[in-house]
């Protein structure tokens, strides 16, 4: 099977997976999810309101037609209005997306770099002082909570230094740049132990194999090992790993853009869960969905580019 025969069957496996994903959807939000109404009415709401606000909001029909309704906005990615700010939520998403990813793509370049890197330094010098070292630091960073970071670094860099801006947001390019500093630093401190740790486990697994031990025979030199060989053949789990964050990336960092101000995806999905505003909420999990299942397309194709013993099958 060539490549264009497998990219197109892989994507006619997304309709299926996508309709579950749709009904799972409709049975948490229509089904077991308590009644919208009561919040955005308040508890005093007599029942002419409570049935005229299920009226205007389509949870009178049938509960196929509310599916139907929840698969067509999958497919189209016409997700309606708002109920709480009445805008159209397409329109909401296109304006938060460049407020998200001002910070998410910087982050996510530099992380990704930087803990690699780390990872074949440490895997270089394995069982040495700075291996432990590092270790350790990696270990002590995570336990930290990113929300200790966040207040820290708001705090200390922030007001007592008076390095970079608290919070806030300016659209446009270069005005943003100042506020999406500190928490791009910030992430990139909580990121860099978990996603180190991981890059050297994989990294040690390739170094212990056969053929490692076969080419130091050869005369083959440490560092050529390490660019040439492990890494190469440790890409299939990096590339994986790798990946999967991009969904998170178009969506925004959540914790960060609530305490930042900044008016992104992640922010929109918080006020929306906080509002109960349901067509907002099901737009996010859609979009997520569709994200994981497109990038896990491109992340099999990747691994027959990587490896060649790999076989589209």
């Amino acid at each position: 099977m060539n490549l264009y025969s497998y990219i197109l069957r892989r994507l006619l496996y997304v309709v299926p997976v996508l309709l579950g994903v749709c009904l799972i959807i409709f049975v948490i939000f229509n089904v077991v999810a308590p009644d919208p109404a009561f919040i955005l009415l308040g508890k005093h709401a007599t029942h002419e309101q409570i049935a005229q606000l299920h009226h205007e909001l389509g949870m009178d029909r049938p509960f196929w037609e509310q599916y139907l309704s929840i698969v067509r906005s999958a497919f189209t990615f016409d997700f309606g209005y708002s109920w709480s700010s009445k805008q159209q939520i397409w329109e909401m998403i296109k304006a938060g997306a460049g407020p998200s990813l001002s910070i998410t793509i910087p982050l996510f370049i530099i992380v990704n770099i930087v803990s690699i890197s780390t990872a074949l330094l440490v895997s270089f010098y394995r069982g040495k002082m700075l291996d432990k070292t590092v270790l350790i630091l990696s270990i002590a960073m995570m336990s930290i909570p990113s929300l200790a970071y966040i207040l820290f670094g708001q705090w200390y860099f922030a007001y007592t230094l008076g390095w970079f801006e608290i919070s806030g947001y300016e659209a446009g390019f270069p005005n943003f740049i100042p506020y999406t500093i500190l928490p791009v630093l910030l992430y990139i401190a909580i990121s860099w132990g978990p996603d180190t740790r991981f890059y050297r486990s994989v990294i040690l697994d390739e170094v212990y194999q056969d053929y490692v031990r076969t080419a130091r025979a050869k005369g083959v030199g440490e560092l050529s090992i390490m660019f040439k060989h492990v890494l190469k053949n440790a890409m299939i789990p990096i590339l994986t790993y790798v990946i999967i964050q991009i969904p998170f990336l178009i969506l925004g960092l959540l914790l960060a853009e609530a305490f930042f101000s900044i008016p992104g995806l992640g922010g929109i999905t918080i006020k929306a869960i906080n509002t109960s505003d349901f067509p907002v909420i099901k737009a996010m999990t859609i979009l997520s969905a569709v994200g994981f299942i497109i990038f896990g397309v491109i992340t099999d194709v990747l691994y027959t580019v990587v490896d060649p013993r790999m076989r589209l099958k």
